[in-house]
């Protein structure tokens, strides 16, 4: 099991689990969405399968937990896989 594969079985147990926001985006990473672009802090990941583009933003150095819940809520409703 990868440490991607570990960190995303700990958020599907608790998705209110802080994790870092470079760990955030190797999950976005994971399950194949590309950075589109970027304007300040703001980032808009998409993936060619999914019809919305998800825009995240650190909190210092962590993930905000609804935009974890929000990858989590993505990859279910669009049945994605690492």
């Amino acid at each position: 099991m990868t440490r991607i594969d570990k960190l995303y079985a700990k958020i599907l147990d608790n998705p209110q689990l802080r994790i870092s926001f470079k760990d955030f985006e190797a999950l976005l990473t994971a399950f194949g969405f590309e950075m589109h672009r970027q304007k300040g802090s703001h980032r808009h990941y998409k993936h060619p399968d999914v019809p919305i583009i998800l825009t995240v933003q650190p909190r210092g150095k962590d993930a905000m937990p609804y935009q974890v819940k929000r990858l989590l809520e993505v990859v279910r409703d669009y049945d994605l896989h690492m």
